[in-house]
């Protein structure tokens, strides 16, 4: 259909010339000379086959051709305009985010209620996924994913390491008289068996890497998951720190020891490098890096 078409700066040429019965006054609407306008109207004219304006001394007025041709321009860019604000209107009110679970648990939701304070105008909706965001298809404005930082089209914004750290419930540790050591943690199940957290960190700490601690033969595959298991008692779990401190200040979980493991991956805000200008992305991107270096200075 659109092989059919004339070329739309020429059709709204013609829509504004047609509104005002003036080349001149046409112009000044879209920027260019009476002259351009005049070529526009003649490239119509010519791809129409027919005459759009008729001269009646100094009065310009719309031939049959025209009169038949104008009104239905004139509608279709109103329509093209109330589209394009509706769905500026819906762009611009509803920031939409993709966390990992354990990021949206532990620390994205509890704080997202200042940011929404602080810009009421904006609705906030968050989906909690381990699934790779296709920004192009997926109606989501940010995500926050774990990796290397390297995310071809996407701006990426770092904003903290995943560290993990051996966690568990005082009544588990009470269980053994207590946790001292590293090794007495040897004594205790590990929530997820397999994960390879557990072995890196008892490295780190001097024991000799086991091909398997005792564990609860299960891998929750969520540190969210691991913590919820770990906080019932059910056993250790390797956790990120900066993601638990309410947990630990309230005495649910302890860390016994300060050692604390440096994963090669990261948690990082991503977002289309296209749409890095919108005022909504921007504000959100602002707010939550200052939340991340509250997080890594320790702060609530």
């Amino acid at each position: 259909m659109s092989e059919n078409l004339p070329p739309l700066p020429t059709l709204r040429v013609f829509e504004a010339a047609a509104r005002h019965l003036n080349f001149t006054r046409a112009g000044e609407e879209l920027g260019m000379t009476q002259a351009a306008v005049s070529y526009h109207i003649k490239l119509l004219e010519e791809r129409i086959g027919a005459t759009l304006f008729v001269r009646q001394g100094r009065k310009l007025d719309l031939t049959d051709t025209g009169n038949t041709l104008a009104p239905a321009l004139s509608s279709a860019f109103r329509s093209v305009a109330s589209a394009f604000e509706a769905a500026k209107a819906k762009t611009g009110s509803t920031l939409s985010i993709s966390a990992l679970p354990t990021v949206s648990t532990q620390w994205l939701a509890r704080r997202l209620g200042a940011f929404q304070i602080s810009h009421p105008g904006l609705a906030v909706r968050l989906e909690m996924s381990t699934a790779l965001v296709d920004f192009d298809h997926d109606d989501i404005d940010v995500g926050i994913r774990v990796g290397l930082g390297e995310y071809p089209g996407l701006v990426s914004h770092l904003l903290f390491r995943a560290e993990y750290a051996p966690m568990l419930s005082p009544a588990l540790a009470a269980s053994v008289g207590g946790v001292e050591t590293p090794a007495d943690l040897l004594k205790l199940p590990f929530v997820s068996e397999g994960e390879l957290w557990n072995a890196q960190w008892l490295e780190l700490v001097g024991l000799p890497r086991p091909d398997v601690v005792k564990g609860l033969n299960v891998n929750f595959g969520s540190q969210y998951l691991d913590a919820a298991a770990a906080i019932s008692g059910a056993g250790i779990a390797m956790l990120t720190p900066a993601l638990y401190r309410e947990e630990l200040k309230d005495g649910r979980l302890i860390q016994p020891f300060d050692t604390v493991g440096v994963d090669p991956v990261s948690y990082w805000l991503v977002y289309p490098h296209a749409r890095r200008t919108l005022p909504k992305i921007r504000a959100f991107r602002d707010w939550l890096l200052a939340e991340a270096e509250a997080l890594q200075n320790h702060g609530d």
